[in-house]
């Protein structure tokens, strides 16, 4: 087994984005999602984590946060400002500022050296191509605890064993029938529709309120007295009023769940470019929900087209079902019930479909590429993905977090700084350099629910002589994303210096894992174990050390950082490290592979879900054309990186930078 420096190889054209597994690609997508017209336009409510167990997190940015009790007038204003834009369009300036080409402003972002990411285990020559060219290039199926890829190929809701009565099919004429379809598809200018009660009873009041949610899930009910009689009252649950008006203990989605239904609707979830979490706050807007009571297994990218479980508490298949008909680029469907909901990190992995276009690489170097990545993989390094796009990484701000410097991390996150920022990012980090307002700053921003808006809302609060609890306002498993990515950071350039010195051989000293616990590989058991076995640890108070020249490099690193190897425990006890252990190197399974010919670049080379439930045919094919794509399919298990297996295929940078700058040649 042979392993070969990073050499620079001519990529074509690089994609602004590349996908991991179970994480979050930080580079901004300009192609905005699309709602038909039957819908409200909803915002994108924040972003997702996925927290397996250990120091294995692979997060995303910041979420939403609500604002906290404050003085009267600052606090109450920020809380009601946040709530404002909760409704509207959260993503209201992300088309401004457009000028400055995103490759000029990623001159400044981080290469893979940065980030030591610096070996390849295989010797063939690299080749380049097009990486997610198209989002629907690259396509991700979960696979579950028992081993079972998720698809979606059933949009069929499930019949409920209590199905209803002759009366709730009666009960409402053909003209409310017609009334109520139309307010349930915006095909009328009506907030409301009204239906009086004849023969007032509470029986018959239940039996059209639950008509009217059986038959027209989209739609709320409520009753109302209006001149001394009763009224029925359907309403569309979108709207600030609605969610006001029902907001009381006879909130109609109170209404009762049949004990023989399981509490969770289990569905599966299509999306195209489009975050999990960002999903996710998209289905709770419609529904008028809180996106806490969805649960999911492991979060998915943005720029891909993903298919993965979620589960909802007592929420009817009937009204999933049809949020199909409302939203663009998002499908549900294969709903069950079920008593349980989905809890992170219990899945297996994820089976990865990806196409890239336009390779330059002969038959014979690409069967040499990926006969070498299914027999031996690929270093499992930590993707670009986990440092950030932008000229201050994400590391830098983990670690002066473990070294208490509080002042350093306000700035850190603050600053201006060089790189792809959004021009309202620009004009609030200038207001904050020149000012030192968190308040000022804080007007300059739009959007409220990045990090700096959340932080500066802290500061807000807290003022600055109170900068942990300023920072703490930050979802916590946001704030951890920056220690994790800097326990990555050493973990890459530790996994490089570990190859660099004893190649892709076990060695005495090295360390694997019997069951959880790490042990040495002894001089005598050597052959007994592979490359395979081997396990590096992320620093912390809780893991071992390899029993040669690498321990020392890890203490020599951490030392230069100003961080105790030997005391990683923290005073705020959410920031204390205890460590995990990572694979060094991952062989993909379920490794195929074919080179396709195609003439137009514009054309799907494969069928996706979607396609398979509209009976579109398989893509067919010509035996020459003006294009060679390789269409690649492996999986890979939890919190590992799709985007460093096809760098083991291409030998080529991915990052950012690396691929933007590439791109803009070529087009040049």
């Amino acid at each position: 087994m042979e392993m070969t420096e990073m050499t620079g190889v001519s990529l074509k054209r690089g994609s602004l984005a590349v996908e991991d597994n179970d994480s979050v690609a930080p580079a901004e997508e300009a192609k905005r999602q699309k709602v038909s017209e039957c819908c409200l336009t909803t915002g994108r409510a924040g972003l997702e984590n996925a927290s397996p167990p250990s120091g294995e997190n692979v997060l995303g940015p910041p979420g939403a946060v609500s604002a906290g009790e404050g003085t009267e007038n600052s606090d109450a204003r920020l809380e009601e400002e946040e709530e404002e834009e909760e409704d509207g369009l959260s993503e209201e300036g992300d088309e401004e500022e457009e000028a400055e080409s995103f490759a000029d402003m990623m001159k400044h972002g981080l290469t893979e050296l940065d980030v030591g990411i610096t070996k390849f285990v295989s010797s063939h020559q690299g080749f380049s191509g097009i990486l997610k060219e198209r989002y629907s290039d690259f396509v991700v199926h979960e696979i579950g605890k028992d081993g079972r890829v998720s698809h979606l190929d059933d949009l069929s809701v499930p019949v409920d064993e209590e199905a209803p009565s002759e009366d709730m099919l009666t009960v409402l004429t053909a003209e409310e029938k017609q009334s109520l379809e139309e307010l349930q598809l915006f095909k009328n200018k009506e907030t409301s529709v009204a239906i009086e009660v004849i023969e007032d009873t509470k029986e018959k009041r239940t039996v059209i309120h639950q008509a009217i949610k059986s038959l027209f899930p989209g739609l709320e009910t409520k009753t109302e007295d209006r001149e001394g009689k009763k009224y029925i009252v359907a309403y569309h649950t979108a709207g600030r009023k609605a969610l006001a008006k029902v907001s009381t203990a006879a909130d109609p989605r109170k209404h009762s769940w049949p004990k023989s239904r399981g509490s969770y609707c289990h569905f599966v979830l299509y999306k195209e470019n489009k975050d999990t979490m960002d999903a996710i706050n998209v289905l709770s807007k419609y529904l008028r929900v809180k996106p806490n009571i969805f649960s999911y297994m492991g979060t998915k990218d943005k720029r891909a087209i993903t298919v993965q479980e979620i589960a909802v508490l007592k929420i009817t298949a009937q009204r999933l079902a049809h949020l199909n008909k409302c939203l663009m680029n998002f499908k549900l469907g294969n709903f069950s019930y079920q008593k349980n909901p989905l809890k992170l990190g219990e899945l297996q992995g994820n089976q990865f479909t990806v196409v890239l276009r336009n390779i330059t690489g002969t038959d014979a170097q690409v069967q040499q590429a990926m006969n070498s990545l299914k027999e031996i993989g690929f270093i499992n390094y930590y993707g670009m993905q986990r440092f950030g796009t932008t000229a201050v990484p994400t590391y830098q701000v983990g670690r002066a977090i473990l070294q208490n410097s509080w002042a350093e991390v306000m700035d850190l996150i603050l600053k201006p700084r060089s790189g792809a920022e959004k021009g309202y990012l620009v004009k609030c980090r200038e207001e904050w350099a020149r000012t030192r307002d968190p308040a000022a700053a804080l007007r300059k921003l739009p959007v409220r629910r990045c990090v700096e808006g959340q932080l500066l809302r802290g500061l807000s609060k807290y003022g600055m002589k109170n900068m942990v609890s300023a920072f703490g306002i930050i979802p916590r498993n946001n704030r951890l994303m920056y220690i994790h990515s800097y326990q990555s950071y050493v973990w890459n350039n530790m996994v490089s210096k570990r190859i660099e010195e004893y190649g892709l051989k076990p060695v005495p000293g090295d360390l694997v894992l019997k069951g959880a616990t790490a042990t040495y590989i002894e001089e005598e058991d050597v052959d007994n174990y592979s490359i395979h076995d081997v396990v590096m640890p992320l620093p912390g108070f809780d893991v071992i050390y390899p029993k040669h020249k690498i321990s020392e490099a890890y203490r020599e690193m951490l030392t230069a950082d100003n961080l105790d190897i030997d005391n990683m425990r923290h005073k705020i006890r959410d920031y204390s490290l205890s460590g995990a252990y990572r694979k060094v190197v991952i062989r993909p399974q379920n490794v195929s592979w074919e080179v396709v010919a195609y003439d137009d670049p514009k054309i799907p080379l494969f069928n996706t879900d979607v396609d398979n439930l509209e009976g579109k045919p398989p893509p067919v094919f010509a035996s020459e054309g003006k294009y060679r794509a390789l269409k690649m399919d492996f999986a890979l298990p939890p919190s590992t990186y799709a985007t460093m297996a096809i760098r083991e295929v291409l030998k080529m940078d991915t990052s950012i930078k690396n691929q933007t700058q590439l791109n803009t040649a070529w087009l040049r």
